[in-house]
């Protein structure tokens, strides 16, 4: 039972070939690599490990892993590169709702420059004009009011017709805010030209 296998026994085993990697291996069977030195294997494992030694090291790492997922996630805002967008732009739905917001002219997103206008008129001391101002904010509001509701129920149309079966929680508020960022300050930045159908 204890005893050693003869040269007979191991000389088969010696011979046998290396196997598929997919099958466990025979343990008599030659391995088909030299087996490293210690002190090489000893340098990989230090390198796969490499912990670092104080707190300080750690919070170090941790930051410059933090400035490299920012960095990444700045240039897939800048270029739509899926795989590194926030969490909130990522997914099939939230790119189709950037591209429907971004193919359409939208009253909001000029509401800020004609804010400032209107503003400016209003702070003139000639009361025709302050009138002015005023109706012009009747006016915007109503505008972008009824350019919000356009866009909530075609965007919801069109998500119901292409997304039947997916998620789609916060897809059209997503859309709505979109509506509010001048197209040139909106990011992810638009991948549609005006017009282009989505």
């Amino acid at each position: 039972m204890f005893r050693s296998r003869s040269n007979e026994e191991k000389a088969p085993a010696a011979k046998a070939p290396v196997t598929d990697s997919k099958q466990p291996r025979d343990p008599q069977a030659p391995k088909g690599r030299p087996t490293p030195k210690r002190a090489m294997a000893q340098s990989q494992r230090r390198s796969v490990s490499n912990t670092p030694m104080t707190r300080k090291e750690a919070a170090k790492r941790q930051r410059d892993a933090r400035r490299a997922d920012l960095a990444k996630q700045r240039e897939a805002l800048a270029n739509g590169d899926e795989r590194y967008l926030p969490a909130r732009d990522k997914g099939p739905v939230r790119r189709f709702v950037r591209d429907y917001v971004d193919s359409r002219f939208c009253v909001a997103e000029f509401f800020l420059p004609l804010a400032v206008v209107i503003l400016v008129l209003s702070m003139v001391r000639i009361p025709q004009l302050q009138n002015i101002a005023l109706l012009m904010w009747l006016f915007v509001i109503v505008l972008i009011v009824v350019d919000s509701f356009v866009i909530v129920f075609g965007l919801k149309r069109r998500l119901k017709e292409r997304f039947a079966d997916e998620p789609k929680r916060g897809a059209v508020a997503y859309g709505l805010m979109r509506t509010l960022q001048m197209r040139r300050l909106r990011l992810p930045k638009p991948q549609v030209r005006r017009g282009e159908r989505p």
